[in-house]
């Protein structure tokens, strides 16, 4: 029973760490015949494992899915990574999710062995995670626009925008985006005939879903330069063009994507555009970026940063008697 036991288990982590066996190299792998794979695998279905036959020489097996979750192999890389990953998504941009992960990480903190768990104390402890202000999304409605996603079908919402007016949107969905601190969806407005990103947590599904579409290409291979540029260049009331005195590897390191593009024009010197609905804003971050650096628009930024500085100096040097 005890050997019977440890082959069933043994054939469930093969079947979930692939998608489709032949069984006879199921058979090899575990030393035994076709026949008693099918016995096995039989025994796995009356637990609950939903396993496909699929056909071709020999025939074979999938493991499905099934109506409710049945009991996950992990092995020790795997177990170590869901568990960081439900810690720290106690601070994540999805509504409840702290609550869930807390759930779903005190069952698994009960089945870990003791060096696992040593291992996830030892990492958790020295990491800070800031958490991220600002408002959350429904875990349902992340579901339904990625159902949209795979499915090409069109989307219907009311969206409010920054300035707060409201819409009904009608979009070809594509990508669903995460930048660290929200999620977006980057969709074709059918109404606008253009593509638009907007913020998951302001819109309101309307169910259900229109009808399928015929992909069409996306504006750019790397979605995710498109994705950061497009605000940063486009997306602000004032956009700053500067020549930054130091490498586009050295800017990067101090400009993440979400805040400025950066353009390499030598080995020495690189190009910053990055955008802002401050004058403020921007004078203090080309500021402490930690370079030398040229402004060429716009020429608004130009006089606040002379405004500024003589504001700093009055600040370092203050007058007699002031």
């Amino acid at each position: 029973m005890l050997e019977t036991s440890a082959r069933l288990l043994r054939l469930l982590a093969l079947l979930q760490a692939h998608r489709d066996w032949p069984g006879t190299e199921l058979a090899g792998r575990l030393g035994v015949s076709p026949r008693t794979i099918r016995r096995d695998v039989d025994r796995l279905r009356t637990l609950g494992y939903p396993i496909n036959a699929i056909g071709g020489v020999g025939g074979g097996y999938r493991l499905g899915a099934g109506a409710s979750l049945p009991p996950l192999l992990l092995d020790d890389e795997e177990a170590v990574a869901v568990a960081v990953g439900l810690r720290t998504a106690a601070d994540g941009a999805i509504t409840g999710i702290a609550e869930t992960s807390v759930r779903a990480l005190a069952k698994l903190d009960q089945m870990l062995p003791s060096r696992l768990r040593y291992q996830i104390d030892t990492l958790s402890s020295a990491v800070v995670i800031i958490p991220m202000p600002g408002p959350t999304v429904d875990p349902s409605t992340l579901i339904a626009i990625a159902s949209a996603v795979r499915n090409h079908e069109r989307l219907r919402f009311d969206y409010v925008s920054h300035d707060g007016s409201a819409t009904t949107r009608d979009v070809e969905p594509y990508r669903l985006v995460q930048d660290g601190r929200r999620w977006y969806l980057f969709a074709w407005d059918t109404g606008r005939s253009d593509w638009r990103r907007f913020r998951a947590d302001r819109l309101s599904m309307r169910i259900p879903t229109g009808p399928r579409f015929g992909p069409r290409p996306l504006p750019a291979e790397d979605l995710a330069d498109y994705f950061a540029m497009g605000p940063t260049v486009n997306g602000h009331r004032y956009r700053a063009v500067l020549t930054m005195y130091g490498s586009a590897a050295e800017v990067t390191e101090e400009v993440p994507p979400t805040l400025g593009v950066v353009e390499p024009i030598d080995d020495h010197t690189c190009t910053l555009r990055i955008g802002s609905d401050s004058l403020d804003h921007l004078a203090v971050w080309v500021a402490a970026f930690g370079f030398e650096f040229d402004v060429h628009e716009p020429p608004e930024l130009v006089e606040h940063l002379r405004t500024l500085t003589a504001r700093l100096q009055r600040a370092a040097w203050p007058t007699a008697g002031a």
